[in-house]
């Protein structure tokens, strides 16, 4: 899940309606991820006011509708370069300079199973930050209090940058959501692992969480 191409984009959400100056929520029907990863790709291209529902369409307590909206041609366009984005090399110094987060499952940093990628493992220095456990059993986030206080546990002192990375980018993006709410900004490895592990040249660290 690369970047998408920035025209193709922007088009994508003029078609959608969304205009700079309007406020635009997003939701999905799953897990959070998608919408994240939508709210995360208008921040970092410039949109001023973006929203997730949080908990997706069950926790929706309002009516639902079948209709298909036509809405009329927005005006966003997107920023040219995103911001908050790391690549390789800068997700690899932050792993020694800053803190960088793994969101992917436990056993996916530890390289114990790896049901995607060429190989397992994780970004050295990278500490573990599974996404999952940023939300309740209910699926929504955690209060913004217990939010720090768990990334806070992680090393997360706000003294330091902070990048996340998780397979593609992904519920990276849905870490770094968490992250927002607790008041923490963090950049984004887009590439994430399937790009970092795909690269021979790359180190690739195994085991558990070096903490």
């Amino acid at each position: 899940h690369p970047l998408p191409d920035l025209a193709e984009f922007g088009a994508a959400m003029r078609r959608a309606g969304v205009c700079a100056d309007t406020p635009v929520v997003v939701y999905d029907g799953g897990q959070g991820w998608a919408a994240a990863r939508a709210w995360w790709l208008l921040r970092a291209t410039g949109h001023p006011d973006v929203r997730v529902l949080d908990g997706g369409l069950t926790a929706w307590e309002g009516p639902l509708s079948t209709e298909v909206p036509t809405p009329a041609q927005g005006d966003f366009e997107p920023l040219p370069e995103p911001t908050g984005v790391l690549d390789a090399d800068g997700a690899a110094r932050l792993a020694g300079s800053g803190v960088l987060l793994d969101a992917r499952a436990g056993e996916r940093y530890r390289g114990e199973v790896e049901p995607i990628d060429r190989v397992g493992g994780h970004i050295p220095g990278a500490l573990s930050a599974p996404t999952m456990e940023n939300v309740g059993p209910d699926g929504r986030f955690l209060p913004e209090a217990d939010l720090r206080d768990r990334f806070k546990a992680l090393g997360v002192s706000g003294d330091a940058p902070v990048g996340v990375y998780c397979g593609s980018g992904v519920s990276a993006a849905h870490e770094a959501l968490a992250l927002a709410i607790a008041g923490i900004p963090a950049a984004l490895y887009v590439g994430s692992w399937s790009e970092w592990s795909n690269d021979p040249s790359r180190p690739v660290a195994v085991g558990p969480d070096p903490r």
